[in-house]
């Protein structure tokens, strides 16, 4: 490895959010751990916020709904600059941004539906999350332009799910609901990339009555802090239709579809796309013309421990291998500029999407039953509602 994307917990930094002076002790932690980095080689990327903010904003202010969050958050990336500066220049603002769709809790500290991922309600209370994406749209701008004015050499990008969508069939109704699945997740880089909203979504917002509180001043700072490149997440691909007795499948999946017969399925039902790979990264290159960088990519299974401690996955060597070689396709015979890629993940660890331990990801593996932590069963580990990130 020569690079390394971690993130690093904002209320490590300020426990609260709100805090007049920054946590030392934090500070000095992430000194030793980019430090190690920079000794061994090894460049860190880091994301600003990944699934978490200080919970004192969820609990007072509920969460980005509330405006006062930018200037929260802007604080906390003005102290990580300058800290850093001259040792980290490769920097993500908000992890996977545009699932505060579809998972408001964890992407934007918003506690609708109980904080739950509820597919069956996605499509309501649309308007917190774009308020709360708003807010974090303009947090994300100020923090480029701030990035850029501290130190010339950094470099700040969006990061996104990206869902590579396939019309089930080539019925014009099929088509037009992939095209608006794609238009809806899109919207996230739209604004991060090109510094504006584009006319279909502000239709869209007037059509359904979702009003948006924007200051004049918005507009300004998103166009003057449109990011470097473009990051996202890959896992699989999903199939739109618009037939609604075709329900969606890939229940382990914060974004699902219909069942793709082409294709293999994975122990929790997300398909196996290495081509859906090569295409996305053409439909992102086409839309934006930017460097784009692949921050997730990998094989949840449950791995089996043999005898003699080894572990044969051969499955995610072929999962990654397939992947690694259509990333190079697209770079070789499409032209596209792919300027990093990064697995999800080195190690273990416990899974967003479920919840637990058991759906694991690493090819360095961890020992849940010998790793605890203080007052923590290692059964809530294994299966909770609401998943730690480490």
């Amino acid at each position: 490895m020569n690079c390394y994307r971690m993130s690093i917990g904002w209320s490590r930094i300020y426990p609260n959010g709100y805090d007049e002076e920054p946590n030392e002790e934090g500070l000095q932690f992430y000194d030793r751990v980019i430090d190690a980095l920079l000794e061994a080689g090894i460049e860190p990327v880091i994301a600003l916020s990944h699934y978490e903010m200080p919970y004192a904003l969820v609990k007072e202010y509920g969460g980005w709904t509330d405006r006062k969050c930018i200037n929260c958050f802007a604080k906390y990336c003005d102290t990580l600059f300058r800290r850093y500066k001259g040792k980290v220049k490769m920097w993500m603002t908000f992890n996977e941004i545009n699932a505060v769709l579809i998972n408001p809790f964890n992407a934007a500290g918003l506690m609708l539906n109980g904080g739950k991922v509820d597919h069956e309600s996605i499509d309501q209370d649309e308007e917190p999350k774009y308020q709360a994406a708003h807010h974090q749209f303009v947090a994300s701008a100020m923090a480029v332009k701030m990035a850029h004015e501290i130190d010339s050499r950094n470099r700040v990008g969006c990061m996104v799910v990206y869902p590579q969508t396939y019309a089930e069939t080539c019925n014009p109704q099929d088509v037009l609901a992939k095209m608006i699945c794609t238009d809806k997740y899109s919207l996230f880089s739209d604004v991060q990339v090109r510094g504006y909203y584009p006319r279909k979504v502000l239709t869209y917002f007037e059509n359904r009555g979702i009003h948006i509180k924007m200051e004049p001043k918005d507009k300004e700072i998103l166009r003057q802090g449109t990011v470097d490149y473009i990051s996202f997440s890959y896992y699989s691909s999903r199939v739109e239709s618009a037939d609604p007795s075709h329900k969606a499948t890939q229940a382990g999946n914060m974004v699902r579809g219909v069942h793709n017969p082409y294709l293999e399925t994975s122990q929790w039902g997300w398909q196996i796309d290495p081509v859906g790979l090569r295409i996305t990264l053409n439909d992102l290159y086409d839309r934006y013309q930017k460097p784009l960088f692949i921050a997730e990519n990998g094989l949840g299974a449950a791995d089996t421990v043999n005898p003699d401690g080894t572990i044969d996955d051969d499955y995610r060597i072929d999962y990654l291998s397939k992947h690694l070689e259509q990333v190079k396709t697209a770079i070789y015979e499409d032209g596209v500029e792919v300027i990093g890629y990064t697995s999800w993940g080195p190690i273990d660890l416990v899974s967003v999407a479920t919840g637990e331990m058991e759906k694991r990801y690493g090819y360095i593996y961890v020992d849940r039953d010998k790793w605890s932590m203080p007052g923590i069963k290692n059964t809530y580990l294994q299966k909770n509602t609401y998943p730690l990130m480490f």
